[in-house]
């Protein structure tokens, strides 16, 4: 009895203090987070329509199912995060085409800026300080 072949392509993502394991196998494209349908998990559009961009400037939003386990920080910093799983799991997919090539993924996504981690974290509170940057009020008299 032959046993069925089934790529899967994955990917890690990261934004903020979340982390996203994004894995993408061939099929009608369902995604699901968590166990969860993505409308379900992400009840803002704008979230879902942003960890989609990489699958919609390369053309194969139904192309794969995506399941993917995230953890930690907030709504935005999770779709973040799946937005880059995502990517890199779409570069493992390409990854026999020339990063040269004018079709291959890698270009596409680089350009579109996909691919590049966005670094940006919470800043530490500062002594004396309320926040890390707000001072408390002055007060002349």
């Amino acid at each position: 009895m032959a046993k069925e072949d089934k790529n899967i392509y994955t990917g890690t993502g990261r934004r903020k203090t979340s982390v996203a394991r994004v894995s993408l196998t061939s099929g009608k494209g369902k995604i699901t987070v968590n166990g969860r349908d993505v409308e379900e998990y992400f009840t803002n559009k704008i979230l879902i329509l942003d960890l989609c961009q990489p699958l919609d400037v390369t053309n194969t939003r139904d192309m794969f199912d995506i399941d993917v386990t995230v953890k930690g920080g907030g709504s935005s910093g999770q779709a973040g995060a799946i937005r880059l799983g995502i990517a890199r799991a779409l570069l493992d997919y390409d990854k026999t085409t020339p990063a040269d090539s004018e079709n291959s993924f890698r270009k596409t996504l680089k350009v579109n800026g996909f691919i590049t981690r966005d670094a940006r974290k919470k800043e530490r509170k500062k002594p004396g300080l309320k926040k890390a940057r707000r001072a408390p009020q002055f007060s002349k008299r």
